[in-house]
């Protein structure tokens, strides 16, 4: 992980782009005021936004697995249907 002044990305902006994009390294842009950022590579924000997604639906999951454990839950038949009707 890199963290860098707002001055020094700002004139090597390609240079970082290609370590974030080819190295897989993390850029912390360093600003005034404490309102820094992070530079990522695109694959690797796919990955941290599919991360969170699955935690949710686990979580979602946790959350029914309490439900029916405490009694909560419905019981539903399932019946197929045939294609020919």
């Amino acid at each position: 992980m890199l963290a860098v002044n707002y001055s020094t990305i700002r004139e090597q902006l390609k240079s970082y782009c290609d370590k974030v994009t080819d190295e897989h390294e993390t850029v912390i842009v360093t600003r005034k005021g404490e309102k820094n950022v992070v530079l990522i590579s695109l694959e690797e924000w796919n990955a941290l936004q599919k991360a969170a997604r699955n935690a949710e639906y686990l979580s979602k999951i946790d959350r029914a697995i309490e439900q029916l454990s405490s009694g909560k839950g419905q019981l539903l038949e399932l019946f197929e249907v045939d294609d020919d009707e």
